[in-house]
């Protein structure tokens, strides 16, 4: 970090302090995210971290959303979870095919929860540095209108930028069809400027060797031009975390 990250980072402290909350847990490149998804506003970004701790404590107390509080979810078995990238981001897969608006608004939430806690932790090389991001793949491939779920779609990236700031390095969007077109527009309305600029909807052959390359083909499934097979997320087991 450079010298006024650190001095906005210790002005964040002091505001978060001054909040009532503590930062005391948290190295200086976990609150530079914060920092960043707030412009380096100082006032912003601690209303947003203590925002974020409340929360945290309220909706995940036990710091990890249990398997078996999302039976449903993951009985759909249409999140795949692939290793790491070519920059080393982990790859989350979604077939939106295999997904149907879910009839258990808390549960689904605590789902996206879920992915999103597993996925970057599946990145952690022995122990949390704090700037870890993640790819996602949003395979829209043979999708019906029985599959199209704007709601659910926005509450995921809200959920992105709320509580996980700066964790996202891309989003691919393939397979487009026209029926998605109109609900896309819809829900980029709830997206953030910054947000918007990581996604990427790939419509044609340059754009799918470019996505490839970027996410490297030991790790993309045979489907999508890699070499790798597909995991389901709930086969995937956590490495240990060191001290």
């Amino acid at each position: 970090m450079d010298q006024n990250q650190e001095l906005a980072v210790a002005q964040l402290r002091r505001a978060v302090h001054n909040l009532g909350s503590s930062t005391e847990t948290y190295g200086d490149i976990t609150l530079t995210r914060f920092l960043i998804a707030r412009s380096f506003n100082i006032d912003k970004t601690a209303k947003m971290f203590v925002q974020w701790r409340d929360w945290r404590a309220s909706f995940v107390p036990l710091n990890s959303i249990p398997e078996s509080e999302i039976p449903d979810e993951l009985n759909g078995e249409k999140i795949f979870l692939q290793g790491l990238s070519r920059k080393g981001h982990p790859l989350l897969i979604c077939k939106a095919n295999k997904h149907f608006p879910s009839k258990d608004a808390l549960q689904f939430k605590k789902f996206v929860v879920h992915l999103l806690d597993k996925t970057i932790a599946s990145g952690f090389r022995g122990k949390e540095i704090g700037n870890e991001k993640l790819i996602a793949i949003l395979d829209l491939q043979q999708i019906g209108y029985k599959n199209v779920d704007a709601r659910g779609l926005i509450t995921c990236f809200q959920f992105l930028q709320a509580y996980y700031p700066e964790r996202l390095a891309k989003c691919y969007l393939l397979h487009m069809p026209g029926l998605f077109v109109r609900v896309w527009r819809l829900v980029s309305r709830f997206i953030e400027k910054a947000t918007l600029e990581k996604i990427v909807i790939v419509t044609n052959e340059e754009e799918r060797e470019e996505f490839i390359r970027e996410v490297g083909e030991e790790v993309l499934p045979e489907e999508y031009g890699g070499k790798a097979k597909l995991i389901l997320v709930q086969d995937v087991e956590l490495q240990p975390l060191t001290e």
